[in-house]
């Protein structure tokens, strides 16, 4: 149940039945998932930056993968979508095998220019009406973009030193959980992802939440307690690490951020600039959006890791700077 809270004189309860659907009830196909994960990733990984590369890509077998993105390390990451357990079920081949044999074609390209060939520049021409091509061709246009990305997270020299894999669904077998959460321990670099939609009074939701791998309990301690990044290992565990750090509410509250503060995205200041409006959103050539939106229209981007790449116009530090030295700052008070 939700339960929302009118809060006058006399409070007062409504309830609201919230049930589980199923994408196949709703006459949604695998393809309305991908092209809603193609154009929100943000959603699904918010504290990193995913450049979406490639849809639908052809191997040279005839496998066809769903999405290819880039991160923020230069690693290639294959995501896998199916709409739901029973999809699993009716497959010849498991999902989770499927995907290790296309990310270990994704293991042979070499350099860059080999991506925008074989993958971005086919993306660029199949979803032309996305980019400001300005009379480049989609190969410049997705050079350029590549480039650019690389360079600004000094992924250049790692570029495609691992794959990464992420499933989504739903939700899972148990067999397939079983099998990634062997991947995941045997230091395969694997996740898997339910998407599931959830009818709430008249309204249609999405909620989405991360399976595997789980979080540990001592994840949520650093937030808590406002402590500084750190590394949570336990015995057993796969060696993975988890960050959490605060977000764009608390930096309001430190007042690191506030209202009417101009905004830029770093090394893109020319016309880029935006107003805060409130730890949600920003105005942009008059039109409010999310932070996140701004960031992909100034950057030309699927998906940007908003605190890594937002100054505050005239200073030099990112807002994910200014939080690390904030949490620096109070453990330090506290001795």
């Amino acid at each position: 149940m939700i339960i929302p809270i009118k809060t006058d004189t006399n409070i007062t309860v409504d309830e609201i039945d919230i049930t589980e659907t199923s994408f196949k009830s709703l006459n949604l196909k695998e393809s309305h998932i991908e092209e809603f994960i193609r154009t929100n990733i943000e959603l699904l990984l918010t504290d990193e930056s995913l450049l979406i590369i490639g849809s639908q890509v052809t191997n040279s077998e005839k496998g066809r993968s769903d999405l290819t993105a880039i991160d923020e390390n230069g690693n290639l990451v294959l995501i896998e979508i199916k709409r739901d357990v029973d999809d699993i079920r009716a497959r010849k081949e498991e999902l989770e095998f499927q995907a290790i044999r296309y990310a270990a074609g994704y293991a042979k390209i070499k350099t860059p220019d080999e991506l925008v060939e074989k993958i971005f520049a086919p993306y660029v021409t199949k979803y032309t009406e996305e980019f400001d091509l300005g009379g480049l061709t989609p190969h410049e246009k997705a050079t350029r973009i590549l480039e650019s990305f690389l360079d600004k997270n000094n992924a250049l020299k790692t570029f495609n030193k691992k794959q990464r894999i992420i499933l989504i669904s739903s939700s899972f077998d148990r067999q397939t959980e079983s099998a990634v959460a062997w991947l995941i321990a045997n230091h395969v670099d694997i996740s898997c992802f339910t998407l599931k939609p959830l009818k709430v009074g008249a309204g249609l939701f999405l909620e989405i939440n991360r399976l595997l791998p789980p979080q540990l309990l001592k994840d949520f301690y650093v937030e808590i307690s406002e402590k500084k990044t750190a590394e949570v290992r336990s015995e057993g565990s796969t060696g993975i690490t988890r960050t959490y750090l605060p977000r764009m509410d608390k930096l309001f509250e430190w007042g690191l951020l506030k209202v009417g503060d101009f905004v830029v995205i770093k090394n893109f200041d020319d016309g880029g600039s935006a107003v805060v409006r409130d730890f949600r959103t920003v105005e942009f050539h008059g039109e409010v959006m999310t932070f996140n939106n701004w960031a992909e229209k100034v950057t030309g981007w699927s998906a940007v890791n908003i605190y890594e790449w937002t100054l505050i116009k005239g200073e030099t530090k990112t807002l994910d700077q200014k939080r690390r030295e904030k949490m620096a700052e109070l453990e330090e008070m506290r001795g």
